[in-house]
């Protein structure tokens, strides 16, 4: 049988290990095959994905909340959500927020062992008692579809087992307490002892004070569902709702937690699955061209610190199997991350380095924490491979295949296009004012994203821009950084220019993506105050120019355009003149100079590349379905169409490849200004969880083509966008319709995934990869691309020199 298992693995093309995860991760190896063709006391030292078998917990663990300093962050053994309505005061976890279904996971403790016994308590006391009540208490059994424990702690749903107006509930039971507790503090025990498959949930209720018991309730349940994370929950009863758009009724009460501790072998102790207090690392190593030589620019993201917590960060590398220390760097109070810049780096050796932070508790005690990654030595005489990712929407939280077959890949260079969050991003809202609340809301959205990737960035350069999401809005026409002017008409921001957060959250949006780039060309401010990070990165031979193309866009509503509404009655090929007035601007006068200036500057590398948020033509012609035509998507950089052309008639001199995403669909095209295919091409990647979905389907509404490529794939050729652009698209990935109720599975049905560049040098080529959401990059199946993928062009094709038909 176990050869046969064995043989089973290989003929899907993956190994028994990677089949073995998918399968725990709900993802079924018969679903893999099927889709292959389809279009503190708890601290650690955190370290690569781990290897070791988890251990069970024999004794028993407590929070350090005890000894933690006042601060927002609850500690790296535990995920708040939202972590804005969280603090720890006085040594308790207080919940600020009287909404409902606030709650703290336990990232270090799942239970997974049905077959064993188990107790977990927390002391809880009601701060702010409410006629509608909510109830506090602990949630057992909380999982996601994949039941792992990432994606676990978004579910808002388990077995409840808490105190509500002095009542004790124990899933569907109730039994009132035999006195008034009010705002006294109490100790919730609960106990499992399993019963041949089941569990014997038993729960006493005893007064912190004297710890006289007030009520006690044994229930028998299915062990399955007690299984997953462990939560404490303040109003475990009342429906979570959203903060902007909360309202009195809504609310309950407000809880605070103590003395939280599991015991017992039915627990799965896993240190490793801490997050933080480092939360992860990136970093750029870039030839400066100057007497400064290659500079290292490497930040550390770390969970928001307290004000009597250390406010710095070591940074030390391994040289002769020694640490060295390279300095400190303190912690920027907003954004909260530290920053360090080495001149004069040796780029012909890899090198380990680790980030230190002792944390310090009130007791005057001290908890190291260490994140460790590698420099790697700057990649000459053979091609460089980059990774391009871009949008990550967290259904598909937290993206596995993806990340997996990244690190497989083992890329030089990892590139985010944007999108790295969404305004629902782990449920909640999304914060508009005060800047310091909207500040903690973005960053709690923000660490999802680097909870899922560290290990994809852990031993690899990054380069990471923010794009329109990443602001919180649905679109973004940046105006240079105005602020947005009547914003009740637009929510949402999806129709309106300019930017509709305070400029001090935008800053931090800024640094958290892109304080490790190398400093930027010009970093003056807009007269708003809005910082700009354009610039560029020369690493491995390679010429970055690194753009924000929507920062210094025009916004349609400025020429009349109702954004969605606009144009629909239009016959597809009537392209409207009205829609392209003089002196509207896509990259803004201050871009287009360093572009220029860049493009004719090939000191220290010979092939360049931009990457940028988006395409610079209209590559879609049907969204949200496949069945609804929509002319005109002026979020595109197809728009304002003389501002690209003008754009693309500077690229085109530097020969460079456009890479970028934001679509949600992978497309591979070439543009054209004064004749087709006069220009750069441009990869646009699919993206990681494609959330709204787009379709390139010109054929469908009988758009004239001319030059179909030699593969003869449908919807390819020749075109004119809906702005009039010309373009010659190579390839395209179409997505089904996303109907799957597993996260993985959907992702792939919607065309996500991810793309793969290669840089050779001495070829002068570019080869790009298009790779599929839920496949295995080891096992080189044609079928894990997109059709049309992988393709070689070569630099000169760039200029119109063209040798692909």
């Amino acid at each position: 049988m176990k050869s046969s298992k064995t043989n089973n693995n290989k003929a899907l093309g993956i190994s028994r290990r990677d089949a073995l995860k998918f399968v725990g991760a709900g993802v079924g190896v018969g679903v893999l095959a099927a889709s292959a063709g389809c279009a503190s006391s708890m601290s650690t030292t955190q370290s690569d994905s781990p290897v070791n078998i988890p251990v069970k917990l024999a004794t028993n663990t407590q929070d350090p909340w005890h000894k933690t300093h006042d601060r927002v962050w609850l500690g790296g053994e535990f995920w708040a959500n939202p972590m804005e309505d969280w603090q720890v005061k006085e040594g308790h976890a207080h919940c600020i927020n009287p909404g409902g279904n606030r709650s703290v996971h336990s990232l270090t403790h799942q239970l997974k062992h049905p077959q064993a016994g188990f107790t977990t308590s927390v002391r809880l006391q009601n701060l702010q008692p409410s006629a509608n009540d909510g109830g506090g208490g602990i949630r057992l059994g909380a999982k996601s579809e994949l039941n792992e424990h990432k994606s676990n702690c978004f579910a808002r749903q388990g077995l409840d087992i808490g105190i509500i107006k002095n009542t004790l509930i124990l899933g569907a039971e109730r039994m009132p307490l035999t006195q008034d507790i009010g705002q006294q503090a109490v100790d919730l025990v609960i106990t499992g002892t399993p019963q041949v498959g089941a569990m014997l949930l038993n729960v006493k209720v005893l007064l912190a004070d004297d710890q006289s018991i007030l009520g006690e309730q044994s229930l028998l349940v299915s062990a399955e569902e007690i299984l997953g994370n462990v939560a404490l929950v303040s109003n475990l009863a009342l429906a979570a709702t959203d903060y902007q758009t909360d309202a009195q009724e809504h609310n309950g009460s407000r809880y605070r937690f103590s003395r939280w501790q599991m015991s017992g072998d039915g627990f799965e102790y896993s240190p490793e699955q801490q997050f933080g207090p480092i939360l992860w690392t990136m970093y750029t190593l870039s030839d400066s061209r100057s007497d400064h030589g290659f500079v290292l620019k490497l930040s550390a993201l770390l969970g928001p610190m307290g004000q009597s917590d250390n406010q710095t960060v070591e940074l030390q590398v391994k040289r002769n199997n020694s640490w060295h220390s390279l300095g400190e760097s303190h912690i920027d109070p907003h954004a909260s991350l530290a920053t360090f810049s080495v001149q004069n780096w040796d780029e012909t050796q890899s090198v380990e380095f680790r980030v230190i932070y002792q944390q310090l508790h009130t007791d005057g005690s001290q908890t190291p924490d260490s994140y460790t990654g590698t420099i790697q030595a700057n990649p000459v005489g053979r091609p460089l491979r980059m990774a391009s990712l871009t949008c990550q929407n967290d259904y598909a939280f937290p993206y596995a295949p993806v990340v997996e077959n990244v690190v497989k890949l083992a890329p030089d260079l990892v590139f985010f296009s944007g999108d790295q969050l969404y305004e629902h991003h782990g449920g909640f809202g999304y914060v508009r004012a005060p800047a310091d609340r909207a500040t903690l809301n973005y960053l709690r959205m923000y660490y999802q994203f680097g909870w899922a990737f560290r290990d994809a960035m852990r031993h690899q350069p990054t380069v990471c821009l923010p794009d329109d999401h990443d602001v919180l809005q649905g679109n973004l026409w940046g105006e240079g950084g105005a602020p947005m002017q009547h914003i009740e008409r637009d929510p949402s921001a999806s129709i309106l220019g300019g930017y509709i957060q305070p400029v001090p959250m935008l800053n931090v949006v800024h640094k958290t993506n892109t304080s490790h780039h190398p400093d930027g060309f010009d970093t003056t401010p807009t007269p708003s105050g809005l910082s700009s990070y354009y610039g560029d990165l020369i690493y491995g031979d390679i010429g970055f120019a690194i753009l924000a193309d929507r920062q210094w866009k025009s916004a349609p509503g400025g020429i009349g355009v109702v954004v969605g509404e606009t144009g629909q009655g239009e016959e597809p090929t009537y392209v409207n003149p009205d829609f392209d007035p003089p002196n509207l601007a896509l990259l803004g006068q201050r871009q287009e100079a360093y572009l220029k200036k860049w493009a004719q500057d090939w000191r220290g590398h010979q092939l360049k590349a931009v990457l940028s948020q988006t395409v610079f033509a209209g590559i879609a012609t049907h969204q949200p379905r496949p069945d609804r035509y929509l002319k005109y998507d002026f979020d595109s950089s197809g728009w304002p169409a003389t501002a690209r052309n003008n754009a693309i008639d500077i690229m085109r001199e530097s020969t460079a490849l456009h890479i970028c995403g934001d679509t949600h669909l992978g497309t591979l095209s070439q543009y054209g200004v004064h004749q087709q295919r006069d220009s750069n091409w441009a990869f646009c990647s699919p993206a990681i969880a494609a959330g709204w979905p787009r379709w390139w389907k010109p054929d469908s509404i009988a758009l004239k083509v001319q030059n179909r490529p030699a593969h003869g794939l449908d919807n390819t050729g020749e075109y004119l966008d809906a702005f009039g652009n010309k373009m010659y698209v190579y390839a395209v990935a179409n997505p089904l319709v996303g109907k799957s109720g597993n996260r993985y599975v959907q992702a792939h049905e919607k065309g996500s995934g991810f793309g793969m560049i290669s840089f050779d040098t001495q070829a002068q080529t570019y080869t790009m990869e298009a790779y599929k959401f839920l496949i295995d990059v080891n096992d080189h199946k044609t079928t894990n691309q997109f059709d049309g993928w992988p393709v070689t062009i070569h630099k000169d094709e760039n200029r119109g020199m063209n040798r692909l038909s």
